[in-house]
């Protein structure tokens, strides 16, 4: 299926690996152009590499947190610089502290906020003001929006909030022809999981058990949930909006 986004202009947060970066090179592959944002500016520019050799029309890179005031404006002007337009944007973050709330400290939660809420908040919000009709934002949260799981305790607490913010910009925006979207990863095998399992005395254990809890008997593969981000993202989804999609090889229960 040709997503038709070769003529279009693409921002993807957290791009410089796991699903972030699966989710440029599956864009790549399409014809985008890029317009691609880490904090880590030595993988960004490996990642770019990728996309550049995966097909993008363009790639451009701008370093930074989310959690800095400045960067979703220094992002979107990046893609305004470049091509004129921004079409669609792949809002990701990478997870914010592990452990239980008795561990994690006021100053961790009020980090994990601005870094997560109010990034990915400001990012939508800075994006929708210069896209037209057609434009499409996916914040990328988690299965923990449907069920809390133990040891992200911060990350529990925080992407239910946004998923439910997502639904409000998508009825805020919905009269300009720009769509928002949720999609919530279940467990992909990306370092971000695999860490994750390293805190049990047996990772290869701990990762038989989880997955036993899916349906499909796996972890998903990053490039799985890339397609299926960028497919949101193009107009082939044109009448999607306001939805929170699990893509959890069925193991949530809702």
């Amino acid at each position: 299926m040709d997503l038709e986004l070769r003529d279009k202009t693409v921002v993807i947060t957290g791009a410089s690996s796991g699903l972030g970066l699966a989710t440029a090179l599956s864009a790549a592959s399409e014809g985008a152009s890029l317009i691609l944002n880490s904090r880590d500016a030595q993988r960004l520019t490996t990642a770019a590499q990728d996309a550049e050799a995966a097909g993008a029309t363009l790639v451009k890179t701008v370093t930074g947190s989310l959690g800095e005031a400045h960067t979703a404006t220094d992002i979107v002007q990046a893609a305004m610089d470049a091509t004129g337009r921004l079409d669609a944007v792949a809002i990701s973050i990478g997870g914010p502290p592990a452990g239980p709330d008795g561990s994690i400290s006021d100053e961790q939660w009020h980090e994990a906020f601005t870094t997560v809420f109010m990034g990915m908040r400001r990012m939508a919000r800075t994006a929708a003001q210069v896209m037209g009709p057609g434009g499409s934002i996916v914040l990328v949260l988690s299965s923990t929006v449907r069920v809390p799981i133990a040891g992200i305790a911060t990350s529990n607490g925080l992407r239910p909030g946004l998923a439910v913010l997502a639904k409000q910009m998508s009825v805020e925006f919905g009269p300009q022809g720009i769509r928002v979207n949720c999609v919530l990863p279940g467990r992909f095998d990306t370092a971000r999981v695999r860490s994750l399992d390293a805190v049990h005395d047996d990772p290869q254990a701990a990762r038989a058990q989880q997955e036993a809890l899916i349906p499909l008997g796996r972890y998903g593969r990053p490039i799985e949930f890339g397609d299926f981000v960028t497919f949101v993202l193009s107009s082939k989804a044109s009448y999607l909006t306001g939805t929170a999609i699990a893509l959890d090889g069925g193991a949530s229960p809702v």
